[in-house]
């Protein structure tokens, strides 16, 4: 008996050492109060964002759900209201698989919002589930869209500056590798699905990165934002139903709360001092370093000029509007995919040559000192 005791105890003195070093993260502990700025969270219905979107309300941010299901996200933001004792919380519909959904929301947003002052790409999918569309779905709500958005609301996000986008991305970007012939290809299988998501985070970490050097000096800053292994919907929603019972106290074990998820992406939407470090990648409420795939920035910059395209964004609609056009990308997509008409049913040339002042951002950012935190 007593040999049995001992192994529960070594056990679980185990198991509460591995939780709080790898898998409870940091908690942020940025701006303590946000009362009379605006921030927009995608996908806080559930999850990452709805915790997100929680601190953010109880600092005093009004605070823009942006959701595709009409019903879930007004009920979370009457949960939200009721939680943080915040009535400026609001939902509005926003479907990242449609374009002509993004342009809709960006069009209702600048008409009734006076100001913006943090956007967080929190909404994404690992799976296409049963939808297939002529297109990568995968790409369209993890990159493309977040891509559109924050260039139709950078006109608000410019007159509120210093202002702040997080682009929300994962540990698996480390797998991605981009194939620029075959970008918008539409997704068939788990193996392809597989690879599409991983492809997506590592087009996530590169938009954070050339969307930085694209507004440098305008008081905007772009992080991506790792939330660590967290139990949410997105880890459970396309496991085969009987799968889930088995999974679901493991994940209760291992993974993070949605709480502790939300953590490192309100810590590059509030941490002071952290400027320097636009563009880089976060994960545990620190900056780290990204694999060569991630951070480089010819290829960055050529995601950038075929997201463009595939978002059907028009010569003035870019972050660099004020910039001779660049030449067109021979490997990337020729046109835009037209915008589609209803919402899914489920949720760059490399010849071009930055100037001189944002070559030299770069070099300081790849040659600042990692930020620990306190």
């Amino acid at each position: 008996m007593e040999a049995l005791l001992l192994s529960v105890g070594l056990l679980l003195g185990a198991y509460v050492l591995v939780y709080y070093n790898l898998v409870k993260g940091p908690p942020c502990r940025g701006i303590a109060s946000l009362r009379g700025r605006t921030a927009v969270v995608t996908g806080a219905n559930s999850g990452i964002g709805k915790m997100t979107a929680l601190e953010l309300a109880r600092r005093g941010a009004r605070v823009v759900l942006a959701c595709r299901s009409r019903e879930r996200g007004e009920a979370a933001a009457f949960d939200l209201r009721q939680e943080s004792g915040n009535n400026e919380v609001i939902f509005m519909a926003l479907d990242l698989a449609s374009l002509a959904s993004v342009r809709a929301f960006a069009t209702a947003f600048l008409s009734s919002e006076p100001r913006l002052d943090i956007l967080i790409h929190n909404a994404g999918i690992s799976s296409c589930g049963r939808t297939r569309e002529p297109f990568n779905l995968l790409l369209r709500v993890n990159h493309i869209g977040p891509f559109l958005l924050t260039h139709l609301l950078l006109p608000r996000l410019k007159t509120c500056a210093p202002s702040r986008v997080v682009v929300v991305s994962s540990a698996a970007h480390r797998r991605g590798r981009l194939d620029f012939t075959r970008l918008d290809c539409p997704v068939v299988g788990w193996r392809q699905e597989l690879r599409a998501y991983a492809d997506s985070k590592l087009a996530n970490v590169l938009f954070a990165r050339e969307l930085a050097t694209q507004l440098e000096g305008t008081g905007i800053t772009c992080y991506a934002a790792h939330p660590g292994p967290v139990n949410s919907e997105l880890f459970l929603r396309h496991v085969p139903g009987w799968l889930r019972p088995l999974l679901r106290p493991v994940a209760w074990l291992v993974l993070r709360a949605p709480r502790g998820g939300a953590q490192t992406p309100l810590y590059c939407a509030l941490q002071e001092g952290i400027e320097p470090l636009s563009g880089r990648y976060f994960a545990n409420c620190h900056v780290e370093e990204v694999p060569p795939a991630a951070r480089d920035d010819r290829a960055a910059h050529r995601l950038w000029e075929a997201s463009k395209r595939l978002a059907g964004l028009g010569p003035g609609e870019g972050a660099e509007s004020d910039e001779d056009p660049q030449p067109e990308d021979p490997y990337s997509p020729s046109s835009p995919h037209p915008e589609e008409t209803t919402a899914s049913e489920l949720y760059p040339s490399p010849q071009s040559s930055p100037d001189l002042s944002k070559v030299m951002r770069r070099i300081l950012v790849k040659a600042e000192p990692e930020l620990q935190t306190s």
